[in-house]
């Protein structure tokens, strides 16, 4: 049988976009030789995100299209909570979350996809940084230089090998995962460090691949506050390794740490 894809976007006042990438999303699953279900969550929205999921989830299953389904957060927990929220309702055998504005188009899924569903690998994580010829539209010059103070704290006080933790569109192998989700702690934008930590930690193998991208405006990302909130949660990243809040779910990763690049990204073996 052929596995299974989950679609998970976490949405926050997304409501002048979301229902256009929904759209993109469908013709996509539409088209995909995997059965893919769609989990959209809707983490306390104040606008009207959640009518136009609806509506949207009514439109494809009338049309016969993918599998729709909206979840609610009563109140804005951050993009950490929701993704995690999303992890938890899939039932399929791959889990790729997305932002909602597509800043990667949705046909890149096969990308990080199909490594996964030919046992090379356990997560998959796109990047911006590995090929810039993928880089359609940039970010300001004042997002990119935060990206890369950003990217060497992450490498210091974590020692992840990897060019680029926060695009937004990452896949995980389900029951691989499933033990890194179940000890996340943040929920805010440094969530995807945090998880990325603990599936090294875990032994998780994990490959870096260039993926097309092309910023758009709307980002929820404040330079002003985020920045240093996720500064804050690189350190309670380690925090919690030390005070063993992480639980007994995790072994300690082998010490040889082993980084092969490959000729799309680079395979994590730990």
């Amino acid at each position: 049988m052929s596995t299974t894809v989950a679609i998970v976007i976490p949405a926050y006042n997304e409501a002048r976009r979301i229902t256009t990438s929904l759209a993109e999303v469908n013709r996509f699953s539409s088209e995909y030789s995997r059965v893919v279900e769609v989990i959209v969550v809707d983490d306390g929205s104040s606008d009207d995100t959640a009518a136009r999921v609806e509506a949207a989830a009514k439109e494809a299953d009338h049309n016969g299209g993918p599998r729709l389904q909206l979840v609610r957060h009563p109140s804005n927990r951050g993009k950490g909570a929701a993704v995690r929220t999303g992890f938890q309702q899939a039932t399929a055998e791959i889990v790729l979350f997305s932002d909602a504005d597509l800043s990667a188009p949705i046909d890149e899924v096969p990308r990080l996809v199909e490594p996964i569903a030919a046992g090379e690998c356990d997560i998959t994580i796109g990047s911006r940084a590995l090929d810039p010829s993928f880089v359609q539209l940039q970010q300001s010059l004042l997002r990119r230089n935060a990206g890369r103070v950003f990217n060497l704290m992450v490498r210091l006080s974590t020692g992840l090998p990897l060019q680029d933790t926060q695009c937004g569109f990452k896949a995980f192998r389900r029951t691989a995962a499933q033990p890194i989700f179940d000890a996340q702690r943040i929920d805010g934008f440094a969530f995807d460090v945090e998880l990325l930590y603990l599936a090294r930690r875990a032994g998780l193998r994990i490959r870096e691949l260039p993926v097309h991208w092309s910023h758009a405006e709307g980002s929820k990302v404040s330079m002003s506050v985020h920045t240093w909130q996720m500064a804050r949660d690189l350190l309670r990243i380690r925090w919690n390794d030390w005070r063993g809040r992480y639980g007994t779910l995790l072994e300690p990763a082998p010490t040889n740490r082993d980084v092969t690049p490959s000729p799309v990204g680079e395979d994590m073996h730990i």
